[in-house]
């Protein structure tokens, strides 16, 4: 084959340190924004981003050229030195860790409705339980003592 080919959507999940409240209604349309802007910028296609004042979720065309840990330290580096520098939040952080699950182009819309409504969805499921459920349904084995460390 000459080329490659590839569809490799990954859904990403990550929350603030310690699951604070650092991301305010007032500025989260931007972070959204500026992680989608940088997802751009390494060639990958965010197709979703969104989250509530402790996590964010993001639907992402990885680009077959750019390794997914790469990818997250990116998003979370560049955007914390954003929340930082341009909005201000001097104490605020991501957990060291990571969620990423695989989509089926054919799902890709679900997952986007899922991210697009996650304040209606956190009225009624927390983080820590949302979290486990995605580990539950892609049976990805853990230890529920080291997840949330």
């Amino acid at each position: 084959m000459g080329s490659t080919l590839c569809c490799h959507l990954v859904h990403i999940v990550f929350s603030t340190k310690n699951r604070e409240p650092f991301i305010l209604v007032s500025i989260a349309l931007r972070l959204h924004a500026y992680l989608g802007g940088i997802a751009r910028s390494r060639k990958c296609e965010p197709v979703a981003v969104g989250g509530v004042e402790d996590h964010v979720h993001l639907l992402i065309g990885v680009h077959p050229s750019i390794a997914l840990a790469d990818l997250v330290r990116d998003l979370k580096a560049n955007s914390s030195k954003w929340m930082h520098d341009d909005v201000g939040v001097r104490n605020f952080a991501w957990q060291s860790g990571y969620g990423a699950f695989s989509v089926s182009r054919d799902h890709a819309e679900g997952v986007t409705a899922y991210i697009r409504n996650q304040r209606e969805h956190h009225a009624t499921v927390d983080f820590k339980g949302e979290f486990l459920a995605f580990l539950d349904k892609h049976i990805v084995e853990f230890d529920e003592r080291y997840v949330f460390a």
